[in-house]
């Protein structure tokens, strides 16, 4: 089984009227993700243990394994923009009924789950995710993630909304200020249609 790079949802340039300009997007997709997509390839056409398995499957062979840490650093960061993707919307930042009686009940308003997440996303130290996930208790929980890891490595939770935390994610269009990167992310670009389908 080979990885490829998945074609964004939507075209390049959708985006930039809400805060992410086709210059990151091209960047970030056609540049950073192809390249975790090409090393990924690269270690599985060497190691036979990883061959015929599934991206979610690799992710959870080699966590927490030293030696294989590059293979899930590039495994993590496959699935992790895969999920990015389609976190973000040209129509973004609206909440779906379902969804928001969720987020109220567990976080107590909606203002409070965006506090909460702002808190994850500019708190992530260096290079990283921050995340809506779905905990096993069956309530929404706000979490970070450092480099590739995703809950699906750390088992915290079922993901339903991710956000990339890395500089090259928002350094074009916002330069230093990562807060109000992720402020634009939830209020304008997040697909939070996404995310309510993924609570199941």
């Amino acid at each position: 089984m080979t990885f490829s790079l998945p074609a964004l949802p939507y075209s390049a340039n959708a985006l930039a009227e809400r805060g992410m300009s086709q210059e990151t997007l091209e960047l970030h997709h056609d540049k950073h993700h192809q390249a975790y997509v090409t090393a990924l390839n690269g270690f599985v056409e060497k190691n036979p243990e990883l061959q015929g398995k599934s991206l979610e499957e690799i992710i959870t062979l080699v966590n927490g394994k030293p030696d294989m840490a590059p293979v899930f650093n590039n495994a993590g960061q496959h699935w992790n923009h895969i999920h990015f993707w389609q976190a973000l919307s040209p129509k973004g930042g609206a909440l779906p009924g379902r969804l928001e009686s969720k987020i109220v009940e567990d976080f107590g308003s909606v203002d409070a789950f965006k506090d909460a997440f702002k808190t994850a996303a500019t708190t992530q130290f260096g290079s990283g995710w921050a995340w809506l996930i779905l905990g096993s208790d069956g309530k929404l929980k706000t979490t970070k993630t450092p480099n590739g890891s995703n809950p699906l490595a750390t088992g915290e939770g079922k993901p339903l909304l991710g956000l990339d935390v890395w500089e090259h994610a928002y350094y074009v269009d916002y330069r230093n200020r990562r807060p109000d990167y992720v402020t634009n992310f939830l209020d304008k670009l997040a697909n939070y249609e996404f995310a309510e389908a993924n609570l199941g």
